[in-house]
């Protein structure tokens, strides 16, 4: 392969998942690492991406639109929501966040009995209304094109009215020194929101949201208690989880 059709290649995958690894790249392109990370350099002067550590990061800072995400990881993200849904008794209280991995949790949540649902997410709303005398409490606020989901201060502000035993809160990136972050001060601000009003706040989201940065900082994740995804993070970011003495969880789909 040439190197103008392997950098392309490169560019190509940071459309798909946002974040590569000089690891993943090796493997698939059969280059050795010295020229994957010549490659992400020379992108990186020509500002086609982002250079991180032990990889590369897509110059996108937009979240894929919903009907897009749905459609990968689909199975990590199934067994995610099992595992996240086991910790939930019945007549519990639980925030759910919006987007795929959140519903999938929502639907794993559908056997339980007597449950309070506050969210933004209209899919997950519609999944738990009408079910085993659920109470279901949708946010207000703008809805988001393309998302099917409630955000900006108007949601945040009717959120500040309730506790819960439980926040589901789907991970946009958690960089290798921990920092989570999201693509906007909005979605930020909320998911900020959701960590603060629950006794337990579990963040949820499937292997490639790890190891980079979208930005805009989330506060609170020293409150978070448990990372629940489908592959163990790389050594820096599992230490990060450690200091704040967060509870990493690995779900086998």
């Amino acid at each position: 392969m040439l190197a103008e059709e392997r950098r392309n290649r490169i560019l190509e995958l940071l459309k798909e998942n946002r974040f590569v690894s000089v690891n993943e790249l090796h493997d698939g392109l059969r280059v050795s690492r010295e020229t994957i990370r010549r490659d992400i350099n020379r992108l990186a002067s020509e500002n086609r991406l982002i250079k991180t550590h032990g990889g590369a990061q897509s110059v996108n800072k937009e979240e894929p639109a919903f009907a897009e995400r749905m459609d990968a990881n689909v199975e990590a993200k199934r067994a995610i929501g099992r595992k996240a849904a086991e910790l939930v008794p019945d007549g519990a209280t639980v925030i759910i966040d919006s987007g795929t991995t959140c519903l999938c949790t929502a639907e794993a949540l559908s056997e339980r009995l007597g449950l309070t649902i506050i969210t933004n997410d209209i899919h997950v709303a519609s999944t738990l209304t009408g079910r085993n005398d659920n109470r279901v409490l949708l946010l207000g606020g703008e809805v988001i094109a393309g998302e099917s989901a409630t955000m900006g201060h108007d949601t945040t502000a009717m959120l500040s009215n309730y506790l819960a035993d439980f926040s589901f809160i789907g991970i946009s990136s958690i960089s290798d020194n921990g920092m989570l972050s999201d693509y906007t001060r909005a979605a930020a601000e909320m998911r900020g929101a959701m960590i603060a009003q629950a006794h337990m706040p579990i963040l949820i989201g499937d292997h490639d949201k790890f190891g980079w940065s979208a930005r805009v900082r989330i506060q609170g994740i020293e409150k978070v208690s448990r990372v629940i995804t489908d592959r163990k993070p790389d050594p820096a970011i599992v230490k990060s989880l450690k200091l704040h003495d967060i509870d990493l969880v690995v779900a086998h789909s």
